[in-house]
């Protein structure tokens, strides 16, 4: 195992009021800090789900961890190949190379804060996602994407016959 070493100069402190907000609802994506902020060490967002809204589709990461913590509401997640449900102050981590997928339970909504570890420089991602729901990109413009932002999407038949 090794550790990753962060090469930042300062605390970070990002205020609700300065973090960029890409979407809306039924899918809200606060940015808070990207992989270059944090020397590597992590990129954060927090998302809010509207009723059922789903937040991302099956995927998984070769190099990141991803953590989940509920702030608030419920939400369904995809790991490997367990379906689970976490409440608020639950939390929900997935090692690297693990399927997952999240969204709100159908009828709730959810507020997720989500830790990317080591950090991938995520933010242009979400901007990414936010020009293809405004029809400006294709959803095919994201397999040229998957290197960059370590996201590779696959086929999960748990998590579509659940969705």
């Amino acid at each position: 195992m090794s550790f990753i070493q962060p090469e930042f100069d300062s605390s970070v402190l990002v205020r609700s009021a300065d973090a960029e907000v890409v979407g809306g609802a039924p899918t809200t994506v606060r940015l808070l800090a990207d992989s270059s902020a944090t020397g590597g060490a992590l990129s954060t967002q927090r998302i809010t789900l509207t009723d059922g809204a789903n937040g991302a589709a099956p995927h998984h990461h070769n190099q990141s961890a991803e953590m989940f913590y509920v702030l608030d509401g419920a939400a369904e997640f995809l790991a490997g190949e367990r379906i689970v449900t976490a409440g608020k102050g639950d939390l929900v981590v997935v090692p690297p190379r693990m399927a997952h997928a999240f969204a709100a339970v159908p009828g709730c909504d959810a507020d997720l804060l989500i830790v990317i570890t080591p950090g991938v420089e995520r933010f242009e991602y979400f901007r990414h996602l936010r020009r293809i729901a405004l029809g400006e990109l294709s959803r095919e413009s994201l397999l040229e994407v998957q290197e960059r932002y370590d996201n590779h999407f696959l086929a999960s038949e748990v998590w579509d016959k659940r969705r």
